[in-house]
């Protein structure tokens, strides 16, 4: 089994005597499906956020993909994380003056240097894969919610990442388009991607991960296999949340 992310006593505070990470040790095989779950403010988001180096740590030891993530680590090392770890947000932060073919050819002309008409065959194939080809020439306000976020699903595969985070894809989505997303994200699981998805959505996690994750005040307070952790969650703080849940 090889590890695509290791991380060892995380910590990270925003204020003072406040952790929004305490202490956070984890691995993720490559592979693998890993959903993290927990109540707002639990620190799921900030976590996530470490592993491309959006977030920086107070302390604390991160490898993602062989390379170090730590207090120190410099903007050369998070270029070279982004460009092996993908990430979809909660907003689709899809540039509005751009067409759906131009979100997603941009960084691989820009970043990978690939030439524009190999970018843009990647692009198509790509909203093939996320079944919105035909959206090809509109631009971002032109489509639903669920559309835009499998175009910003599409615009990270561009890049051909190893490991692809996703935090909280759906919770700004109408009901009615949340299964179209969840349903791209199934079709990435089942093709083998390395996945590490922040999420509410019981039915995904139940159907999808590998593992789950739960988290509280910072800290880790359980993983297990979904079976375990729906049916005979170990803590009592984690059966609390299933509660308010379901």
């Amino acid at each position: 089994m090889t590890v695509a992310i290791r991380a060892i006593d995380l910590v990270k505070s925003y204020t003072p005597g406040q952790r929004a990470l305490d202490g956070v040790g984890l691995e993720v095989i490559s592979g693998e499906v890993l959903v993290v779950m927990g109540p707002s403010g639990s620190g799921k988001s900030t976590l996530i956020r470490t592993f491309n180096g959006l977030e920086t740590l107070d302390s604390g030891r991160l490898d993602v993909l062989g390379m170090r993530l730590d207090a120190s680590h410099d903007q050369r090392e998070v270029r070279a994380i982004r460009q092996r770890v993908g990430m979809v947000f909660q907003q689709f932060n899809l540039f509005p003056h751009l067409s759906i073919l131009d979100n997603i050819t941009l960084a691989p002309i820009k970043v990978k240097k690939m030439s524009p008409s190999l970018a843009e065959q990647r692009a198509v194939d790509l909203l093939e894969q996320m079944g919105i080809a035909e959206q090809a020439r509109k631009y971002p306000a032109q489509l639903s919610g669920g559309q835009q976020q499998r175009v910003a699903i599409a615009r990270a595969l561009a890049l051909d990442p190893e490991v692809m985070l996703f935090d909280e894809p759906t919770s700004a989505l109408d009901p009615e388009r949340v299964k179209e997303v969840l349903d791209a994200m199934r079709q990435l699981a089942a093709g083998g991607m390395t996945m590490v998805v922040v999420t509410h959505e019981l039915g995904f996690a139940r159907e999808v991960a590998d593992r789950v994750m739960f988290m509280d005040q910072g800290k880790v307070v359980e993983t297990s296999d979904p079976e375990t952790f729906f049916s005979n969650a170990k803590e009592e703080r984690s059966r609390r949340f299933l509660r308010q849940m379901m």
